[in-house]
């Protein structure tokens, strides 16, 4: 097998093990009835209050786990099953959006660094792909150079992700121990839950950095 092969598989199981781990606790998680019977909406709506931050406003969207914070107009949205349930899951993902809004609210750095990079990420996303495809098809080594000093600012902005998250996870924590709304037991679950939804932002780095090493080994050997 081939080092570029190997490095493929190894994203390959990186991605999908991050993946099915951070289902797998949401499964488990999301059948655990809150002791509080509060829903995602009920613990987002208290955390934000008791921090100051009632102008945030908490929404409804569809789709599964793609609740987020956003720093631009200020709202906390929760997917469906987050927003309207009394579970374990619910009570997690909800505290850990309202992180964000704590960060937003404190000027924490790094989410302030990572919201000012985000149109030269995107930007570097699209022209990235486009310089890599150039570059294998036609050998041009140059473009290739240009595709992976541009994945090199994508792995940027993901390493500065990890403190956001990891941090959002801490703070939420701290919130539903200070205000109550977990007990001793639903808190080692919920801690489990938040642990797998930063590994994926862990996964994402390693599987960047992979990225970027088979890449290199491509341009270094077309140069010969």
């Amino acid at each position: 097998m081939s080092y570029e092969m190997l490095i493929i598989l190894i994203t390959l199981i990186i991605t999908f093990g991050a993946q099915w781990y951070i289902n797998s606790m949401y499964k488990r998680t999301k059948k655990i009835k809150a002791d509080s019977r509060m829903t995602g909406c009920d613990v987002a709506r208290k955390i934000l209050d008791k921090n100051g931050l009632k102008n945030v406003k908490v929404l409804e969207v569809s789709g599964t786990l793609t609740d987020h914070y956003d720093p631009r107009n200020k709202t906390v949205s929760l997917s469906t099953d987050i927003y309207n349930t009394s579970t374990v899951a619910a009570v997690s993902v909800a505290a850990h959006e309202c992180g964000h809004a704590i960060q937003d609210k404190n000027n924490y750095f790094f989410l302030r660094f990572r919201n000012s990079i985000v149109p030269v990420v995107n930007l570097s996303s699209k022209l990235g792909y486009i310089a890599i495809m150039i570059g294998l098809f036609t050998s041009l080594t140059s473009f290739l150079w240009i595709g992976i000093f541009l994945e090199f600012v994508i792995l940027l902005f993901q390493v500065v992700t990890l403190p956001v998250e990891f941090n959002a996870s801490s703070r939420a924590l701290k919130q539903l121990e200070e205000l109550e709304i977990v007990s001793k037991r639903e808190h080692r679950l919920c801690y489990k839950m938040l642990k797998a939804a930063a590994l994926t932002y862990v996964a994402g780095v390693a599987t960047a950095i992979l990225q970027i090493f088979r890449l290199l080994l491509i341009a270094r050997s077309d140069e010969r």
